[in-house]
């Protein structure tokens, strides 16, 4: 009975004592629980009310070798450069179109030959040239047997050789061809319209042609056009009429004159440029339509928005750069940029004004910390 009693009681005492175990391990575990642990730093997106440009703040100090510097407005020259490619002046190209159905019967050009106004070119055979002739002889015909003036009959007559004259202009016949027909004839020899040299050529001998076919292309070079790209903001420096000089590689020592003719009404939306079209004389015909040539137009001074090259971030399709708002607060801001001659910079063309701080160390590091925080904040 003693031996039972005393087991009984050691029994419960350890049974105690396990529990009074348990329920500190509980207690020292909720206590660590309970205590917060420090929470790294993390960027964050401030939104403006009113719709404004959301902010990104990082803080100051907190992205080692970030640097702020100022957009800088530079003094441009009284010369304004661009580059072009050379064209023909539209209004100095002719080409030659057949006006009928038929077939090439012989070519006496070839492709850069050199032809004079009123050349044979090609000689065209078609059987609407010869129905055309024949109709315009027997309308000769009956007009010399009526020769009453003053009569009905010969006042009809004279319309029908007339009509007959206008339809042979129209398939392309020049007068002195139409004035030499004596007998119908479906071969017609095509003339050069103006003198110039054959750009292109379409034709071949024996060969098939419909009403529309271009055969022919003739150009002359005694002036070209140069297209160029003007920025939006040096519009104002350029006027039609100003006089302009172009160099080109291929001839590095000449300088050929001219003057701008036509600036586009038209801005592009992606370049934020307006094309300019320059004549230039060419009496050497040493510039050829497809060169490339860099223009200089004596102008007034201007000035240009210039930042680092590392101040701006390519990011999908876009350029941007982040403007510094506040202290360790800084705006994401897309910009249009252009070439700028001075190294380790780019001309700002849009987004940005002069005395506005950007960020130009670290960018790239700024910028994913702007995507992180903004997918903290979705």
């Amino acid at each position: 009975m003693i031996d039972s009693s005393i087991r009984l009681r050691a029994l419960l005492s350890l049974a105690i004592l396990l529990a009074v175990g348990l329920a500190g391990c509980q207690g020292q575990s909720t206590s660590r629980a309970a205590t917060p642990e420090p929470t790294a730093w993390m960027p964050r997106i401030i939104q403006q009310q009113g719709g404004g440009p959301d902010v990104l703040q990082i803080g100051t100090g907190r992205v080692p070798g970030l640097i702020v510097r100022q957009v800088e407005e530079i003094t441009l020259p009284g010369i304004l450069e661009t580059s072009g490619q050379i064209t023909f002046d539209d209004r100095s190209v002719s080409t030659i179109v057949s006006r009928v159905q038929g077939r090439i019967e012989q070519n006496r050009v070839s492709l850069w030959d050199n032809v004079r106004r009123g050349e044979k070119i090609i000689a065209l055979y078609s059987p609407d040239f010869m129905t055309a002739e024949a109709e315009y002889l027997e309308a000769r015909q009956t007009s010399k047997a009526n020769k009453t003036p003053g009569t009905g009959s010969l006042d009809f007559a004279a319309s029908l050789v007339l009509a007959a004259r206008r339809k042979l202009e129209l398939l392309g016949m020049e007068d002195a061809d139409i004035n030499a027909i004596t007998q119908p004839d479906p071969v017609v020899w095509m003339r050069a319209p103006i003198s110039g040299t054959v750009v292109e050529n379409k034709v071949l001998r024996g060969g098939a042609v419909n009403p529309g076919d271009e055969l022919f292309a003739l150009g002359t070079i005694n002036n070209v056009w140069i297209t160029g790209d003007i920025y939006e903001d040096d519009l104002a420096r350029v006027n039609v009429g100003q006089d302009l000089t172009a160099v080109t590689m291929a001839y590095p020592n000449d300088t050929f004159s001219g003057t701008i003719a036509r600036i586009s009404p038209n801005i592009d939306p992606n370049t934020h440029t307006a094309q300019i079209r320059c004549e230039i004389r060419n009496s050497e015909g040493k510039l050829k339509p497809q060169m490339l040539a860099t223009v200089r137009i004596v102008t007034r001074p201007g000035s240009a928005l210039v930042v680092p090259q590392d101040a701006l971030v390519f990011d999908t399709d876009a350029y941007f750069a982040f403007v510094e708002t506040s202290s360790g607060e800084f705006e994401r801001r897309k910009v249009l940029i252009a070439s700028w001659t001075r190294a380790g910079y780019v001309r700002v063309t849009g987004g940005l004004k002069a005395g506005e701080r950007v960020v130009t160390g670290e960018t790239l590091q700024v910028n994913a910390l702007w995507h992180q925080a903004h997918g903290e904040s979705s």
